[in-house]
């Protein structure tokens, strides 16, 4: 079908400096701590987010494949018991994944709405479009925004399932997640429903395999902070000078990725007036990628607010869909 401009609603909820000063207040705050550290939301440029794409695929990394076969198993499900009409999804991206909700909530004959949210405006247009496309009286209102700070902005028409899928949830501290499990549920209204995809605590050989593959596709997409940082805040750092480092961290159930200096140097960055010193060997944490027990799940769940429908965990017991409400 053609696709009316009627049906597609994009909203920016960023300001032009948004992301600039974001990233600025991160890496100043950040490799100025003791120990170093980045968030993980840097790494996803298009140079990132096309080496994230080749992640997905590589035989080591399970989560993405685990979390489509729930999808594929249990999607008209988890639309039936939600009631939705309408579809948000929170850091959506490509909406690749999407597809499978959409399908099952149109078979329902309730769906009229998807609403991505997401920091890529160019991205969520191509989606948008692209959506509006395969599914006939849909409307599309694409959200450009940063989900840990703008939920209470997010659109409270219909009758909603907010999707946070891909383990994504994970790359929040535990701190982080009690608050943004509690905002997210004081956005939800009788009758709404939260999806969320988790990673399960599993052998930690396999683990740190999904973060560590041979082909060095993970190391290449851990150093690309350095890149972004180089290009955006007119950096020097030399990212082949760290090394890649990912390891299981089992007090606190979580993957941890570094960055290991192979040398003592300092790296000016010049946007920030800012010298940083690395000794040699010394690590700047990257990201965490917590991982989950379905019981400690529901727990956080319910401490945030919310009540537990359904958990859907896969066969191999890797990944969970958890399927709760307000």
């Amino acid at each position: 079908m053609s696709v009316s401009q009627s049906a597609i609603r994009l909203v920016n909820h960023l300001g032009r400096d948004h992301l600039r000063q974001a990233l600025e207040h991160d890496v100043r705050a950040g490799l100025t701590s003791t120990p170093k550290w980045l968030p993980p939301k840097w790494f996803y440029d298009e140079a990132g987010s096309e080496l994230f794409s080749r992640i997905t695929r590589l035989p080591e990394y399970y989560p993405t494949r685990r979390e489509l076969a729930i999808l594929r198993r249990e999607a008209l499900d988890i639309a039936v018991r939600s009631g939705a009409d309408t579809l948000v999804e929170l850091g959506s991206g490509t909406s690749e994944k999407t597809v499978l909700l959409l399908d099952a909530l149109s078979a329902t004959g309730r769906l009229r709405a998807y609403t991505p949210v997401d920091v890529d405006a160019a991205t969520l247009g191509e989606a948008a479009h692209r959506l509006a496309s395969r599914y006939r009286g849909l409307t599309v209102r694409a959200i450009c925004a940063d989900f840990e700070a703008h939920l209470s902005l997010l659109p409270r028409t219909g009758r909603r399932m907010v999707a946070f899928l891909g383990g994504t949830v994970g790359n929040l501290t535990p701190a982080a997640r009690e608050v943004f499990l509690k905002e997210l549920r004081a956005t939800l209204r009788p009758g709404d429903t939260f999806l969320l995809g988790a990673d399960l605590v599993k052998d930690t050989g396999r683990l740190i395999a999904a973060y560590d593959d041979v082909s060095g596709v993970t190391a290449a997409f851990n150093r690309n902070v350095l890149h972004v940082i180089n290009r955006e805040l007119d950096a020097d750092f030399e990212p082949d000078a760290f090394e890649h480092v990912a390891l299981y961290d089992a007090r606190n159930e979580w993957i941890e990725m570094r960055l290991r200096a192979s040398r003592a140097m300092g790296v000016r960055i010049g946007d920030l007036g800012l010298r940083v010193s690395f000794a040699d060997g010394e690590e700047t944490r990257t990201e965490i990628s917590a991982k989950f027990r379905p019981e400690g799940l529901r727990r956080e769940l319910v401490a945030a607010g919310f009540g537990m429908i359904r958990q859907y965990v896969d066969p191999t017991g890797d990944f969970v869909l958890a399927l709760a409400h307000p």
